[in-house]
């Protein structure tokens, strides 16, 4: 059998069948870029680097988009309370988004499409809704989506549309199973938008926060495609709706899998900023730890498992990184020495073995616990076998490049940077610092530019900048 997936639409485990043999089209939810991104954000992106990954590690093509969400109810208000314009303030949480992306060696994928530079699509889809009867234009020139011309409405989420008023309608971009009804596909302008609108055919305003996806998520991947993925907060309505704007406007399906994760608590409580256990990546680097230690710790609970994300789990983390590293050193220094000819039948034997169990364990919906067994059971196999001398240098040399090639999934094998910037550097950290204090935005991102053509990455925390080695 091939590689299998919990679908979320059909509530079953089903083996995974592509549109196209040999090729995955996956659309990710990304980030709304108000504020930095939080852990429970990154326990999703890095399961759906982990599930990319595998996908290419099978010999899948893989093509992907994440959209950026730079235009809605929170990135216009958080804007206009810092007294900028809404392209500059998104510009600075992209900017740290991505960042924080290197930070956890998720790989970027194909396509990052903007919001704001999709309104034209999003106008047309729109237009195309109204014109086959499932959209409205209301008095003052919103238009809103009839959930009652969708039969199929509530399908993912088993919501059930039975008691809802006709006619009700709901302007905000996200909203509770209580207020099921009618949802924004574009919204009049108001006072609270300020200077950000577009002009459409019913009038000066901008799209809601649905409709964005399925506009971007089709002009790229086509009216139908095979994944698409988020945490289980997006089923509804977000998902919810994406389905039924999008097959609504064309007739087809819209995706063939939804694979939804769950959440993250900390501490073994929700994540809150009152009970002092909310965390970006960036408070997590100021405590010392790595993003390396961070992904680990992200990667290790299966995706539709809730994940409790504890402080003393990050020290586990630099433990068990600490075994590999040792490992590692030990199979580096042998294959070096060119002791004995050929690889040995025991590292052959350990390889085989390993492979196969990993790969048993991630076809499995990405069960990662039997994976992560087969590796570390690895570990301890290579150690014992070292201990009595029984693999030579290219059997080493074979072990070496196996872990390279389970790192294509991990992403956590590789022993990270500790170089410390040179005297140059510190003090264009310190310019930029001196910069940003003057509130010189354009100059302080000329230097980030630059530093990082040096090969160095500059986030900014609560502790002041911290600096990283660009991969």
């Amino acid at each position: 059998m091939g590689i299998r997936f919990f679908n979320t639409l059909t509530r079953t485990i089903a083996e995974f069948e592509p549109l196209v043999p040999a090729a995955a089209r996956i659309y990710t939810c990304g980030p709304t870029v108000y504020d930095y991104a939080h852990i429970g954000n990154f326990r999703a992106y890095v399961f759906e680097d982990l599930l990319r990954r595998y996908l290419q590690f099978r010999g899948y093509r893989v093509t992907q988009v994440m959209n950026l969400t730079d235009v809605d109810d929170k990135t216009i208000r958080s804007a206009r309370q810092e007294g900028m314009s809404l392209n500059e303030f998104t510009a600075r949480y992209k900017r740290a988004f991505f960042e924080d992306l290197e930070t956890l060696n998720i790989e970027r994928v194909e396509f990052y499409p903007a919001a704001t530079e999709h309104v034209g699509d999003m106008i047309a889809l729109i237009e195309t809704l109204i014109r086959k009867g499932h959209a409205y234009v209301s008095g003052e020139g919103s238009v809103y989506f009839d959930i009652s011309s969708f039969p199929n409405y509530g399908r993912l989420s088993r919501v059930d549309t039975s008691g809802l008023k006709a006619g009700a309608r709901v302007v905000h971009d996200e909203y509770g199973k209580q207020d099921v009804a009618d949802f924004a596909l574009w919204k009049a302008w108001d006072e609270a938008d300020g200077d950000v609108s577009w002009e459409s055919p019913w009038g000066r305003g901008r799209p809601g926060w649905h409709i964005e996806c399925s506009a971007m998520s089709m002009k790229y991947l086509g009216e139908t495609f095979d994944i698409h993925t988020g945490g289980i907060d997006n089923i509804f309505p977000h998902h919810e709706n994406e389905i039924a704007q999008s097959e609504a406007a064309t007739g087809k399906p819209f995706v063939r899998y939804w694979l939804h994760c769950a959440h993250l608590i900390v501490e073994g409580q929700k994540m809150s900023k009152s009970l002092g256990n909310f965390y970006t990546l960036r408070d997590l680097l100021r405590r010392g730890y790595s993003g390396r230690e961070v992904r680990f710790v992200l990667i290790g609970t299966h995706y539709r498992q809730s994940l409790n994300f504890t402080l003393a789990s990050l020290d586990a983390a630099r433990n068990a990184l600490a075994r590999i590293d040792d490992t590692r050193r030990r199979l580096q220094e042998l294959a070096y020495r060119r002791i004995g000819p050929g690889a040995d039948q025991t590292s052959k034997r350990l390889v085989s073995r390993a492979e196969e169990r990993f790969v048993h364990g991630l076809d499995d919906d990405l069960n990662v616990a039997p994976a992560l067994a087969a590796l570390f059971d690895l570990l301890r196999d290579v150690n014992r076998a070292l201990d009595r001398n029984a693999i030579t240098s290219d059997g080493a040399s074979l072990l070496e490049s196996f872990l390279t090639k389970l790192d294509r999934v991990w992403g956590f094998l590789e022993v990270e940077s500790q170089e410390q910037p040179d005297q140059e550097v510190r003090a264009l950290v310190q310019e930029r610092e001196r910069q940003r204090g003057q509130k010189n935005w354009a100059e302080a991102d000329k230097i980030r530019d630059r530093l990082l053509k040096m090969g160095w990455i500059v986030q900014d925390t609560p502790d002041g900048p911290h600096l990283r080695r660009a991969k």
